[in-house]
């Protein structure tokens, strides 16, 4: 997998995916788990890879230039 999620992309991705795992905590018994959804964007960040930016052809790493 390469990396194609990058710095700004990242911090955006952990800020939303905190905000719905909060969703755990705030939302009553039976849409409370809607809040797990918070999991993918954190995954994606801690992973720098996101799945959906490999099919469309979206990279946010910067470039490495030599």
């Amino acid at each position: 997998m390469k990396a194609n999620v990058g710095g700004a992309d990242r911090v955006v991705r952990i800020i939303i995916g905190l905000a719905l795992l909060s969703l755990l905590f705030i939302l009553p018994a039976p849409t409370k788990w809607w809040g797990l959804v918070g999991v993918v964007p954190l995954l994606t960040a801690f992973m720098s890879f996101c799945p959906l930016y490999s099919i469309i052809g979206v990279n946010t790493c910067p470039v490495k230039r030599s």
